[in-house]
């Protein structure tokens, strides 16, 4: 098992900044890429970004140039460094891995005000 802690969402005006933290633990070898995921309310799940071990990262259209994700593998830990923040942002972002097993986090809320 792979347990994730998400850390860092908050309210925050348009245009402004935030920056989420996920740190893993348990069974670290079963992960091989890691990322975030939000949802906002009365819609499905989206990929946000993700990041493999080692390699380029991969990004939502609606996001790329405004987020930016990284990873330290020493730290086992995923962070997405939000920028120009906007209200259509606003959602619950949830930590992911996967690999050997899919796991999740319980989610962060981040709420963008106009």
């Amino acid at each position: 098992q792979v347990q994730l802690v998400e850390s860092g969402g908050g309210l925050v005006q348009a245009g402004g900044s935030l920056r989420l933290s996920c740190a893993a633990s348990g069974s670290i070898y079963r992960i091989v890429a890691m990322g975030w995921y939000r949802q906002a309310p009365g819609k499905q799940r989206e990929l946000v970004a993700t990041i493999p071990r080692s390699g380029s990262p991969n990004y939502a259209d609606s996001v790329k140039g405004r987020f930016t994700i990284s990873r330290d593998n020493a730290k086992n830990t995923v962070y997405l460094e939000m920028n120009s923040l906007k209200p259509e942002d606003t959602a619950v972002y949830y930590c992911n891995t996967n690999g050997l097993g899919t796991y999740w986090g319980q989610g962060t809320q981040v709420t963008v005000s106009s």
